[in-house]
């Protein structure tokens, strides 16, 4: 499954800023049941937003991880909220339909 957020920056502030606090939380979380791995997007044309894709293995490992974060986890967090806005788009499942180049024709 996929959990997918937004990150907006806020003024005064970079997303080099947040991705620091992103990869060191990234880092920590990855160790848990499940995690399968993390990508951050920058927007093209908008360098104050990004998307970030957190890859676990099923919704309930994430889950578990999300109830019970390392307090390490947690400062982390902390110390970027001040900076960013963040808005979770969803969860969401491996997809049913995969269409590569060169397939269907």
């Amino acid at each position: 499954m996929k959990y997918i957020f937004q990150v907006r920056i806020k003024p005064g502030y970079s997303a080099e800023q947040y991705a620091d606090a992103w990869v060191r939380a990234s880092q920590l979380i990855q160790r848990a049941p499940g995690a399968l791995g993390t990508e951050l997007h920058r927007k093209i044309g908008d360098p104050d937003r990004l998307i970030a894709i957190a890859h676990w293995n099923s919704k309930a490992e994430r889950d578990a991880m999300e109830a019970k974060p390392s307090q390490q986890v947690k400062e982390i967090i902390l110390s970027a909220a001040p900076f960013v806005e963040i808005e979770t788009l969803g969860e969401f499942e491996e997809p049913e339909w995969v269409v590569m180049p060169g397939e269907g024709g």
